[in-house]
């Protein structure tokens, strides 16, 4: 029996580099900021084109410009607050308008709560559940005849380290994060038959404008003791992960948590 071709099974025996393919596009909310910039980045710099999404419509075209002008890559920018379904079915028509090969996804929008169990409401309880877990499944839908048609086709939820850990200062964040690991597992059950991966990121603590609050008000080196590489990370590490589960590197991973921390899980100090 002949072997499958890399169109139809996207496996291959080659063993160059091939993190630019392939070479369809990018939808990445929370494109506009932190870990979603840092990956719209490392994607455009291996030439895949990029939609950046974020709350903010003039910000996310103010970062995809900033894109297309460091790495000359095709990038464009929309408004999508993700908390709302009909503005993804909107986003994602706007998206494919433009760009009409979109072959991965990223979901990388999220907000922190800080008030732990004391100061929690029902409004902000819906809203981050909202975010970080009810969303994901409802892109993948408005994307998904655009995925099953361009071979090697995946998609990386943001968890986070604190799905793992416990942490009493954001509870909503925390099962958020956890609920991604799950529908991860579950999705990838029901994506693998259309030949589309779908896999999940933890990062631990990387310096983001979202962190960036915290280091300020902390004493200095509170996060870095409990590292094993004592050091917060950078945006950009997170950023080429993701980069490789897109990628036909990645072609046989799927169902999988990557945990990208410097080793705060692993650590007992």
């Amino acid at each position: 029996m002949p072997a499958p071709d890399r169109e139809s099974s996207n496996m291959t025996t080659e063993l160059k580099p091939d993190l630019g393919s392939p070479g369809t596009a990018v939808v990445i909310t929370g494109g506009a900021s932190g870990l979603g910039f840092a990956t719209a980045r490392a994607l455009a710099a291996v030439g895949r084109p990029v939609a950046l999404w974020d709350l903010d419509a003039t910000r996310a075209a103010d970062a995809a410009a900033r894109v297309t002008a460091e790495f000359g890559t095709r990038a464009i920018g929309l408004g999508v607050d993700v908390r709302d379904l009909a503005a993804i079915e909107a986003g994602a028509q706007a998206t494919l308008a433009q760009l009409p090969n979109v072959g991965g996804l990223v979901h990388c929008a999220g907000i922190v709560d800080t008030d732990s169990l004391d100061g929690m409401t029902e409004e902000s309880w819906d809203s981050g559940i909202a975010v970080h877990l009810r969303a994901l499944p409802f892109l993948i839908k408005a994307f998904l005849p655009s995925l099953k048609a361009q071979p090697g086709s995946a998609i990386v939820a943001t968890a986070s380290i604190n799905a793992t850990l416990g942490n009493a200062v954001n509870p909503i964040y925390s099962a958020g994060k956890g609920g991604i690991l799950s529908i991860v597992r579950s999705l990838a059950d029901r994506l693998g038959r259309d030949g589309i991966r779908i896999n999940s990121i933890s990062p631990g603590q990387i310096l983001t404008p979202m962190l960036q609050p915290s280091v300020d008000a902390l004493p200095q080196g509170y996060f870095e003791k409990r590292i094993l590489l004592e050091r917060l990370g950078a945006p950009e590490e997170i950023g080429r992960a993701v980069r490789f589960l897109l990628s036909d590197e990645a072609s046989y991973i799927t169902a999988a948590e990557l945990v990208v921390d410097g080793g705060n899980i692993s650590s007992q100090r």
